[in-house]
């Protein structure tokens, strides 16, 4: 056996971690042990260059506070594995339970959303003891659990950890949005550099109609939301074989596209016009030259890397315009057959997305994982047969099925052994903040 100390919270809050880990998992335990370490000292890796100011601002209101992420996540836990199931646990702030409950009613009252930049206390270093504190307790439940509590508490655990790995994709776009938003335009980190090729040549794969299977298939977790699995007819179609890069929607915008009305939903239209809209989000010219911010800070446009920050708008006009269309997400769930798990994803650090390069698989479709969440156009709704858990942990996904569209893939800031062929992401058709770009599809005559 081997004593390690994990040191999380950066530069303010240090919360050192007195662990026992052994060289190697022996138990289904120890592996979930294990694997709850792993996701939540990420949590603590995100951080390592914040400071405390950085942590408490709110720049809109539909991203939360560095501060808000870590003690929602560590509430999660609290509230439906500890409570339930720690008959001695006693929370460290009865309040905790009102100030970080996110959307679950059936959980008890929470503080407003847009508010949440306005909460000075708990202070970080009380966030990250806060955290400290449910870490020991988890550990202390899931060590003295025999074999049939273990069964109860595994999908528990297993579905807090995927919420985390949620919560770490929003602390990264929070972040880059709060950054954004000061006028120094300060770097979150140094950005990582890569082979600077230039994006593969952008093909087409066709894909025969049919009768296909999609949703969740009945091995490792999924939300609620990917299943039941059920057959779909398609006709026969075409996916672009990688993503649309900044340089082609630059021919977009540089044709007019946002202010040609012929390419536009009407409600997309109406909305480019009262925002003024005329680039992806995080585009500003400077000098004649189109720059964008990164979590690196401000740099120039490159033109050969998928294009990101487009909303659901942006995405259906850029289509139109190309002579394309969106994928349907049973048609991206169907193609995505073909392709690896392999992409651009959180672990690398990376935090953008990079030129696409070749498929592994000869025919296989490139960065369909990783890089930026795909728009189809899908309306987020419910599978045939689908029906939500029962209980606070049922409004999960199911009470979102409204006026939302479905993303596939996963992005730079999503963690890899959190992406699915079945994921089912979801946001209103105005949204821009998150990793979202463009895949190209047309009919196969």
């Amino acid at each position: 056996m081997r004593d390690t100390t994990t040191e999380l919270g950066g530069r303010t809050g240090v919360v050192r971690i007195q662990r026992t880990q052994g060289d190697r998992v022996t138990s289904p335990c120890d592996e979930l042990i294990d694997r709850y370490r792993t996701v939540r000292r990420f949590s603590g890796t995100i951080c390592e260059t914040l400071v405390p100011e950085d942590y408490v601002i709110q720049t809109m209101p539909e991203m939360s506070p560095t501060k808000w992420h870590l003690a929602h996540t560590s509430w999660f836990f609290e509230t439906f594995v500890l409570k339930v199931h720690l008959a001695e646990y006693e929370s460290l702030h009865p309040q905790y339970a009102f100030l970080f409950n996110s959307y679950y009613n059936a959980a008890g009252k929470m503080h407003a959303r847009p508010q949440r930049g306005l909460i000075s206390r708990p202070t970080v270093k009380e966030t990250w003891e806060y955290r400290q504190y449910v870490d020991g307790m988890m550990e202390k439940l899931l060590e003295s659990a025999d074999d049939e509590k273990l069964k109860v508490l595994t999908p528990l655990i297993i579905l807090g950890l995927n919420h985390e790995q949620q919560h770490q994709e929003l602390m990264l776009t929070d972040i880059k949005h709060l950054f954004s938003m000061n006028p120094l335009r300060p770097a979150f980190r140094k950005q990582k550099s890569f082979d600077g090729k230039g994006a593969i040549a952008l093909e087409w794969r066709n894909f025969e109609g049919g009768i296909y299977s999609i949703g969740y298939d009945g091995t490792g977790f999924h939300f609620d939301n990917e299943g039941p699995r059920h057959e779909v007819l398609l006709k026969a179609f075409s996916l672009g074989t990688r993503l649309v890069t900044n340089r082609e929607f630059m021919e977009f915008m540089n044709d007019d596209g946002y202010a040609r009305p012929e390419f536009w939903l009407s409600l997309g239209w109406n909305t480019i016009n009262e925002k003024g809209w005329n680039a992806p989000f995080y585009w500003e010219q400077q000098d004649g030259k189109w720059m964008m911010m990164t979590l690196a800070g401000m740099r120039e446009v490159y033109l050969d890397e998928p294009v990101c920050h487009v909303s659901y708008f942006e995405a259906d006009a850029y289509a139109r315009w190309a002579g394309a269309r969106l994928p349907t997400e049973a048609e991206w769930e169907v193609a995505s057959e073909s392709a690896a798990m392999e992409g651009n994803f959180a672990e690398s650090e990376f935090f953008h997305p990079v030129p696409a390069r070749e498929a592994a698989q000869p025919e296989a479709l490139s960065q369909m994982f990783g890089d930026v969440w795909q728009w189809t156009q899908s309306s987020y709704s419910p599978y045939p047969g689908y029906k939500p858990v029962t209980g606070a942990l049922g409004e999960y996904n199911g009470k979102f099925m409204c006026n939302q569209y479905v993303l596939r893939g996963a992005s730079c800031a999503t963690a890899k052994s959190h992406a699915r062929r079945t994921y089912r992401n979801f946001f209103p058709p105005d949204a821009r903040w998150q990793f979202m770009g463009i895949r190209l599809a047309k009919d196969v005559k």
